[in-house]
């Protein structure tokens, strides 16, 4: 069985190493703060100190960090993965980053033998904790064939979209889908409340046509009990849809409507709710029509 390894156990980072770890497959862990590195060893895993240390002791290397400078930093610098590198290592990265950048780690642990795949998922913190998430892979198709059954204790759905940044292309791709449903389902709501109709009686009767997605599946029954608690952070969703708006510059592309729901969680940060849910972008609307969704 596969000696796993994962490097930064945040919101969604714990539950999937956990998930790794009830599956069966001995695990390794390192986070900057040990509370959670703590309770996943009373789990049955393993400390390490640094990522060279998990790279040294596993044959799957994962990350799962807040940015692209934070992936590089791990991968390939000081007490990296790299540091840590052996014949045959296969690096995976959960996170979402730059397409460049997963292109480059690539190549730069490739000098070392390493083989890496870019995984982003999607899911939030719900498919995390349930081992339900969806996995787009970028990198060799020899590298997922060995690490797809540890992949099959994180989620349910796993494709190879093609080479190194590959997968986080299509992470970009969803990222573009899910703020667009999470600014039109703002507007809706607010919209019907505007109106004088109950948001949630709309959301009945709209939610099994046309206009269903797992946003309006998921999302309204929180929000309506008051709860925009992070199943994944506004301001999470903003760094993506920067990823977004940069690699489209690169290749040469306009995003009209993806630059104007930039701008609405642009606008969230700057009403301090960068750490609420990215649903709660319905925050921003609430101000822009005057009414609040519960009034």
């Amino acid at each position: 069985m596969l000696k796993v390894g994962y490097i930064g156990l945040g919101l969604m980072g714990k539950s999937i190493a956990r998930n790794i770890l009830k599956a069966g497959f001995p695990l390794v862990v390192h986070n900057r703060s040990r509370a959670a590195v703590d309770e996943l060893v009373a789990e049955g895993a393993t400390a390490a100190n640094s990522p060279a240390e998990v790279a040294k002791q596993v044959d799957v290397a994962f990350t799962n960090l807040p940015d692209s400078p934070d992936v590089e930093l791990v991968a390939l610098g000081k007490n990296g993965i790299i540091e840590g590198a052996h014949e045959g290592l296969i690096f995976v990265d959960n996170s979402t980053i730059k397409p460049a950048s997963a292109r480059k780690i690539a190549e730069k642990l490739s000098a070392k033998g390493v083989l890496s795949l870019d995984a982003p998922v999607s899911g939030g913190d719900i498919g995390a904790k349930n081992g339900t998430l969806t996995i787009m892979v970028g990198g060799e198709a020899s590298a997922l064939e060995k690490v797809m059954p540890v992949f099959m204790a994180m989620g349910k759905t796993v494709t190879h979209v093609g080479g190194p940044g590959a997968g986080q292309v299509a992470k970009a791709a969803n990222q573009i889908m899910v703020a667009a449903q999470m600014v039109a389902m703002g507007e809706l709501l607010i919209f019907a409340r505007k109106a004088g109709v109950d948001p949630q009686k709309v959301v009945n009767a709209i939610k099994a046509g046309a206009a269903q997605c797992w946003t309006l599946d998921v999302k309204p029954p929180r929000l309506f009990a008051g709860n925009r608690n992070p199943g994944f952070k506004a301001r999470m969703q903003l760094k993506d849809l920067k990823i977004v708006m940069e690699t489209a510059r690169e290749v040469g592309m306009p995003l009209s409507s993806a630059g104007e729901h930039t701008k609405f969680f642009e606008q969230m940060i700057q009403l301090g709710m960068g750490e609420l849910d990215n649903s709660a972008v319905v925050g921003v609307i609430e101000k822009l029509a005057g009414v609040n969704l519960m009034d």
